[in-house]
């Protein structure tokens, strides 16, 4: 019996669209390819996650190895995380499993100034029991520490857990540990697997 819901954070709960940030922000196609390729396609991007460089490191850093395109960088790397806002229809979802009386966690890789800023913001944050992410464990899904560790900080049994990602590869780390992982494609597909589960009794 799953009593414990486990929600993966961008692309689940929060919006997460470099492309259309970028085209929002700069407005010019070659600007938005050096931003995406410099910035969220880079090698300091995942140590933001894992917690091992601070913003103004991974600034400077991409900026000395991209120096002709420092202002383009500057601006886009500028309040980037404007860009998650909760997505309604997976916000419904987490108040009505809240309301059914499942208890539900976030198990992320997230940036830290990016994280002060959607928790300061967002409600949806007040529905969940706890979470792990990534910058203050020093770890990253899919690595097998950082699911043990949202399992050894909540007392949670493997096997009442379900584990929600967008990313196939976290939802394999998790099936490994015995939690049950579903892959997030869309919002109908995730209500679908939810009730096979037992854990919805409606399709809506």
């Amino acid at each position: 019996m799953y009593k414990n819901i486990i929600f993966d954070l961008g692309n689940v709960v929060l919006d997460y669209n470099p492309i259309a940030y970028l085209k929002d922000k700069l407005n010019d196609e070659k600007s938005e390819k050096i931003a995406l390729e410099n910035i969220f396609k880079s090698e300091e991007w995942p140590m933001l996650d894992r917690g091992v460089i601070t913003e103004e490191e991974a600034i400077e850093r991409i900026v000395n190895r991209d120096i002709n395109n420092k202002e383009i960088i500057e601006i886009a790397f500028k309040d980037w995380y404007v860009m998650l806002n909760p997505l309604k229809d997976t916000v419904d979802l987490i108040n009505e499993l809240k309301s059914n009386g499942y208890k539900l966690y976030y198990l992320s890789n997230f940036h830290s100034r990016a994280f002060e800023y959607v928790t300061k913001n967002n409600e949806v944050f007040k529905a969940f029991n706890g979470g792990v992410v990534s910058f203050k464990e020093k770890l990253l899904k899919p690595e097998r520490d950082i699911y043990i560790k949202i399992l050894n900080d909540y007392d949670l049994k493997a096997e009442e857990c379900i584990f929600i990602d967008d990313v196939l590869e976290n939802v394999q780390g998790a099936n490994k540990e015995g939690i049950k992982g579903i892959h997030f494609k869309n919002i109908k597909e995730l209500r679908e697997e939810l009730n096979t589960c037992g854990v919805l009794n409606t399709e809506e």
